[in-house]
């Protein structure tokens, strides 16, 4: 249960509970047309005006999670609160390196994703410094089945002392900003205070933006990076005892295909022409570093120095990689692409580029449509030209 400090001067707080004690505003929302929600008036009618704006915000936050969380329909979320929160796969996964024996502190808890996940294998104690989404974290849980594991307090983590205890960070990367910040030096708690509790606290993870600086910012640490269905997600600073034997991992979910390595280790060839396949590389094994070790382990080769596409002889089958059957490889002008179209135009066509700037609808728009299967067009350097090409989907 939650620790009462500053709860009772808590007006956010306050009118939790007063919506979570009045289901019936959330049935007239549901029964209320687009355009009796949008003006309102028939809600407040019933209503006061502070609870149905709070308990609109509640609405749209669930409908947005639809698909996202489990029991969407049912939680207790805020907008924010929402777009700073763990996916729940990722949350999961991550929730897994924490030992069933050891008592697990989440700090800066929010709407309590990471906190339900790792109460599924150890005790939590969830912190943030806002009692109401303390009391939300504590009902999310209760809806998940996990509430016999957690204990919520509001309390600044700043101000306690973490040594030799099994942590995990969700710092706030807005702090005041419409937009979540890149950089680590604008996270609250600060990046000083989360580099030192790196050093003092037994054992944890933190969590950061995989687009964020956080290269050489945790020097002894593992950074593991992990995308959900294609797209990087997360960045989790391991450091302590829960910190892997290596400076970086990629994970790809679902599938859950992990690879911890030295960036260093591997160097891939680079190769004048392409073989049978091309594979467009998931984000976290590129955004980690690992992409030259992830080649190697399955035979795969460059099509270029500073082209993270790779082609092979044989398809790969991996959680790391998309494969495409080459059809043909031209040169990077797009006549070309029209010519060899012409024959056996295709219903539609995927246009990817990583280090060639290119727009896709222009490109679609001047290639010719027909009947044939659809197409990827890929432009890429191979060898340090720009080139074209045409493959189909494995």
């Amino acid at each position: 249960m939650m620790d009462q400090t500053y709860f009772d001067a808590d007006e956010e707080s306050f009118l939790l509970r007063r919506l979570k004690d009045c289901p019936e505003i959330f049935a007239a929302i549901s029964a209320s047309t687009p355009t009796e929600l949008s003006s309102q008036r028939k809600l407040r009618e019933t209503f006061d005006d502070e609870l149905v704006r709070a308990a609109l915000a509640v609405h749209e936050a669930r409908q947005r999670a639809a698909n996202l969380l489990p029991d969407a329909d049912r939680l207790w979320l805020t907008r924010v609160g929402l777009e700073q929160s763990t996916a729940w796969e990722v949350a999961t996964h991550k929730a897994k390196r924490f030992s069933p024996s050891a008592h697990v502190f989440d700090l800066c808890c929010g709407i309590g994703v990471d906190t339900a996940a790792i109460a599924e294998h150890a005790q939590v104690t969830a912190i943030d410094t806002a009692a109401a989404m303390c009391l939300r974290t504590e009902w999310n849980a209760a809806l998940w089945n996990r509430l016999e594991h957690i204990r919520t307090q509001c309390a600044d983590v700043t101000s306690l002392n973490w040594s030799d205890k099994i942590v995990h960070v969700d710092p706030d990367r807005r702090s005041g900003r419409d937009r979540p910040t890149k950089r680590l030096e604008l996270y609250q708690p600060s990046l000083e205070w989360m580099q030192q509790l790196t050093r003092t606290a037994a054992g944890g993870g933190i969590k950061v933006s995989p687009a964020s600086n956080f290269l050489q910012k945790f020097p002894g640490c593992e950074i593991e990076l992990i995308s959900l269905k294609g797209e990087c997600r997360e960045a989790t600073v391991w450091f302590g005892s829960l910190a892997g034997e290596h400076a970086f991992r990629a994970t790809a979910l679902p599938m859950g295909e992990s690879i911890s390595a030295d960036p260093l280790s591997a160097w891939t060839n680079v190769v004048p022409a392409t073989a049978e396949y091309i594979f467009d590389p998931d984000p976290a094994i590129v955004r980690s570093g690992l992409l030259d070790v992830m080649a190697e382990q399955y035979s795969m080769q460059r099509l270029d120095a500073e082209e993270e596409y790779l082609t092979g002889a044989e398809c790969v089958t991996s959680g790391f990689v998309t494969a495409f059957r080459i059809e043909a490889v031209l040169s990077g002008n797009v006549k070309d692409l029209r010519q060899h179209l012409r024959t056996a135009p295709s219903t539609h066509y995927e246009v990817k580029c990583r280090r060639i700037p290119t727009n896709a609808d222009t490109v679609r728009r001047q290639l010719p449509t027909g009947t044939a299967a659809p197409r990827v067009i890929f432009f890429a350097r191979i060898s340090g030209r720009a080139t074209i090409v045409v493959a189909h989907r494995v």
